[in-house]
């Protein structure tokens, strides 16, 4: 199946992954120009369904520092490379001179099937200090009823110090904000149930509640959902290969973020190198 797939690379800081000779699967902006209060970062968008249907949002007016589907850690000793602004406990939300940017150095390897890109990632206070070195790999397969995207992060840390990772919730006790890690932010319409129970998230836990999904531990959680226009319906099912982690979902806006802790902090340890490995599939539903 591998062979269908295409790479376009014709467009400065922007890789294209398509199927067959006109179908686009997604974009990958590794060289982005949005707002350093958004914490840049490369991001996927626009993706598409099998179809041709896009599923996710760029930039959205109730949060424009969600770039489509991105990987961050929400602070990482207290630069905040999530966007937007930083909560503390002492003066809740407020803007700050604080946001990290990732830096795409380099392509490992740039085929069809999979991209392998080395990034930096950069601590807002200390000028040309790098506090994360990443490997990024992402890999696209073709299926019989859609298509998969697994998206592997190897987060490396190059310092003396341990890397503090906090979420809102750990660093502030801002109960149920532990977003963090590997977030999809789809377009606006698909978790809109409009009366029709088909329309649904879906827990590992056989549940449909949000309170039985946001913040449990589980490997995989579904959504089934439909986008204007076509009507067409999708079932997105994420899966966490490095084991249950703690959901984030939001399906109002719709967004799930693939949290890697909760309540406590996430330590890397000098020269310590931690994987992140995810997948998310994209099928007709």
């Amino acid at each position: 199946m591998s062979a269908l797939l295409r790479l376009d690379d014709s467009t400065p800081g922007r890789l294209t992954i398509g199927l067959g000779e006109d179908r686009h699967l997604w974009s990958y902006c590794f060289e982005p120009e949005t707002p350093a209060k958004e914490s840049t970062r490369p991001y996927i968008h626009p993706l598409y369904s099998i179809d041709g249907d896009v599923l996710t949002n760029l930039r959205p007016n109730d949060h424009p520092w969600h770039h489509g589907i991105s990987f961050t850690l929400t602070s990482v000793n207290g630069a905040n490379f999530w966007g937007g602004p930083s909560h503390r406990a002492e003066d809740s939300y407020q803007w700050r001179p604080d946001h990290g940017t990732q830096r795409h150095l380099e392509w490992l390897e740039k085929t069809p099937g999979q991209l392998v890109e080395r990034l930096a990632w950069i601590d807002p206070q200390r000028e040309g200090c790098i506090l994360i070195e990443e490997k990024r790999t992402l890999r696209t397969n073709h299926q019989e009823d859609g298509w998969g995207l697994r998206w592997t992060s190897q987060i490396h840390n190059p310092g003396v110090e341990d890397l503090i990772c906090e979420n809102y919730h750990s660093l502030g006790g801002l109960e149920g904000s532990h977003y963090s890690g590997l977030q999809y932010r789809g377009t606006r319409e698909f978790l809109h149930q409009h009366g029709d129970d088909s329309i649904k998230m879906l827990g590992e836990c056989g549940s449909s509640e949000l309170d039985e999904l946001h913040g449990h531990s589980a490997n995989w959680l579904e959504w089934q959902g439909q986008v204007d226009t076509t009507l067409r319906r999708t079932r997105i099912r994420f899966e966490s290969l490095s084991g249950p982690i703690p959901w984030f979902v939001r399906p109002n806006d719709p967004m799930v973020a693939f949290a890697p802790h909760r309540e406590k902090p996430l330590v890397i340890s000098a020269g310590q190198t931690v994987m992140f490995d995810h997948a998310l599939n994209f099928l007709r539903a």
